[in-house]
This record gives C-alpha cells, structure tokens and sequence, in this order.
C-alpha cells in the first residue's frame, strides 16, 4: 500500500512551495523596499516605488518594476494611475483583474477617508476637509461629473449624489431635478460641485448661468445655495470667494 496518495508527497509539496516563491533578488528587493517604506514612510519613496509595493500583492512572481515605471510613464504620476478608467488601465500590458482590483481598492478606501472627515459634522467649519475630498473624488475624472451635498439646517452632511455624467467639456445639469432631489430630503441648504478636466477650474459663461438658475430657484423655496465649487487638477474655484454668488 502507498504511504502518499494523490502524489502528495513531501518532497512534491516542497517542489510546489519552492515553484511558488519569487527569485531570491526578487525577494531581496522587496523586503529592502517594504523596510524602506515602513522606516521613511511616502517620503523615501518614489512614485514608482509605491506602485511597486501594490503590484508586489497582485503579481508575487515577477519583477513589477517595469510595470510600474511604465504606469508612471502613461499617466503621470501614482493619483492619476490609482484613479484612471479601468479601461485605460486594461489597455497596459501586464494589467489583469488582480492589478486593477488592488489599485481600485486604494482609490476606494482614498476617497473614503477623505469622505469620512466631512460626515456628521459641519460642512462650513470643516471647509478644507471638503474640498480634499472633492478633490480626492474628481480632481483626476477624465470626464465632467456635476455632484449636489444635500445639508440640513445644521449645515451637516445629508446625502452627497453625483447628479450627472458628461463629456470632456460638458456635463447636463437639470435644476429641476437638483430641486426635487433636495425637498424629497429635506434639505436646508445645497453646495455644487463639478470638475473641469483640463485643469483649469475658470468657470464658463454656461456654469454661470445654470449656477444662477438654480439659486433663484432655491431661494424660492428657501434653500440656500452656499457655493458652487469647480475643481481642476491641483487647484478648486468657489463662486462665492470670487464674486459669482
């Protein structure tokens, strides 16, 4: 009678382990890189180092530096890598559903941090937590994307809706919906939100106009429109600081 069935043999197991595990260099390099990070923390890292260490999950076989240089290269830096389409993404040699999960998860848990600073508080006294998390959620969009922050009479956060899709350029706005969306939630005030994706966040004549529209409509119906907010790539414009509201 065999003692292993199956082939399951130690020395087989031991194979198995041994195919499984990366080069030694590979080994090397990584954990030189992980106690790097862990002793100087984003500072003593590049852009590409940092990718590097999400790849390692993803693809714990091969040396990801090529990679993530090449990532680095087609979008610029590691933001707009996290948050390119996933089609883009699907488009680099070497991205599979492992790759785009792992850095789909820190755009998530990125946007969630930057969300959970502006819940449950007021919006008016944290004004800067807002506008990181408009940032963090829009600032690297390849397309416009128009968002409403429903708030009550506090001031404090009740739902945060992305209210429309668009182009590069244009994104339809519907204040009739903007309206109706914030009496069914009873809503006290309003704040806009969209992102311009060519970076610069001057508003045009269009923006002005819907933004004007939509604050005499609220007003009617005694809702305040505290800003409109437009944000490019490092930088945000608010109506109300520049003279529009």
């Amino acid at each position: 009678m065999p003692l292993f069935q199956n082939g399951n043999t130690p020395c087989a197991d031991l194979v198995e382990k041994v195919q499984n595990r990366p080069p030694s260099y590979l080994r090397d390099h990584r954990k030189r890189l992980r106690e790097r990070f862990l002793a100087g923390g984003t500072e003593a890292c590049a852009d590409y180092e940092l990718l590097e260490l999400i790849l390692f999950r993803a693809i714990p076989r091969q040396d990801v530096k090529p990679l993530a240089r090449l990532l680095i290269d087609t979008f610029g830096d590691l933001s707009n890598v996290v948050a390119a389409p996933a089609a883009r993404l699907r488009a680099i040699p070497g991205i599979g559903d492992s790759v785009l999960t792992e850095l789909k998860l820190i755009e998530a848990c990125a946007q969630r941090m930057a969300r959970a600073r502006i819940m449950d508080r007021p919006i008016i006294s944290g004004w800067q937590a807002l506008l990181d998390y408009c940032h963090t959620t829009m600032s690297h969009r390849a397309t416009e994307q128009f968002r409403v922050l429903f708030l009550d009479r506090r001031n404090v956060l009740i739902a945060d809706e992305a209210q429309g899709e668009g182009t590069v350029d244009h994104v339809p706005v519907y204040p009739r919906e903007v309206l109706r969306r914030a009496l069914e939630l009873n809503a006290s005030a309003l704040i806009m939100v969209h992102n311009h994706p060519s970076g610069d966040p001057s508003p045009s004549e269009a923006d002005i106009a819907m933004t004007e529209t939509i604050r005499t409509a609220a007003e009617v119906l005694s809702i305040t429109l505290h800003d409109h907010i437009i944000i490019g790539k490092s930088r945000e414009l608010s109506f109300r600081s520049a003279g529009y509201l």
